[in-house]
């Protein structure tokens, strides 16, 4: 039984540089997208699916991503500070390892956008996690699926879900990671405590112990990477809405 999952990591720290030049003032985390914020776009689908306490690590114009999230009143705003330097994927969560406690925990980028159809995607995902054969469980999209899978870079998955990463430039991939997953913090406890580093390292040794496992978005993927996605996927959200 896939069980309830009340913390998520949100990782916004990042810089945004392909965002510029809208993050010239700003962080990316606090860019609209069709009159909502990408932080608060994810955290609407965090709240959604039973999360009440969400880590939110801060860099890049920190102050502001605080200010901003004084506003929230629907969950438990916790702040893992940034400001002295980006840790990256893996550091970033490892620096917040006091704050999310030992249950699993959502991890979410702030770029991913899709919209929900019959069965909310988070959803999906929480009925996919099975803690006793997994201890890291990755939302993917299928090619042509989305916007912004760009490369070969992916993933290929069995029969069971179990997932295999390839970089190589010769493997066309199936599936792309999207940001979102469902992990235990304890795959992290061989990692540096203190110090930015990457997750990939981790992906491929649980990817080793048949313990990296994948599940399928049924939903079109926003990438917003660029002012063209962002433009591109208001035209979508609001074609949704109107």
């Amino acid at each position: 039984m896939s069980g309830k999952i009340r913390t998520a990591m949100v990782l916004a720290a990042g810089l945004g540089t392909r965002m510029r030049p809208l993050t010239d003032a700003a962080p990316k985390a606090l860019i609209p997208v069709a009159g909502r914020s990408l932080l608060d776009r994810v955290l609407d689908k965090l709240a959604a699916a039973g999360v009440t306490r969400a880590v939110v690590n801060v860099h890049h114009f920190a102050d502001q991503v605080e200010a901003h999230l004084k506003g929230r009143t629907d969950l438990e705003i916790l702040i893992s500070d940034e400001r002295a330097g980006l840790l990256d994927s893996g550091g970033g969560i490892q620096h917040a390892r006091a704050l999310l406690g030992d249950d699993p925990i959502f991890v979410a980028n702030i770029d991913s956008l899709w919209i929900d159809g019959a069965t909310p995607v988070l959803e999906a995902l929480k009925a996919a996690w099975d803690p006793a054969r997994m201890d890291l469980l990755l939302l993917l999209v299928a090619r042509g699926n989305g916007t912004g899978f760009e490369g070969p870079q992916g993933f290929l998955m069995d029969a069971e879900g179990r997932l295999t990463h390839s970089i190589s430039p010769d493997v066309v991939t199936p599936f792309a990671n999207v940001g979102f997953g469902i992990l235990k913090p304890q795959i992290l406890d061989d990692q540096p405590r203190a110090g930015a580093f990457s997750i990939y390292p981790t992906w491929h040794r649980l990817q080793g112990e048949g313990r990296l496992y994948g599940t399928v978005m049924d939903a079109y993927w926003m990438h917003v990477g660029d002012p063209a996605a962002r433009e591109a996927a208001e035209t979508r959200l609001g074609a949704r809405s109107g």
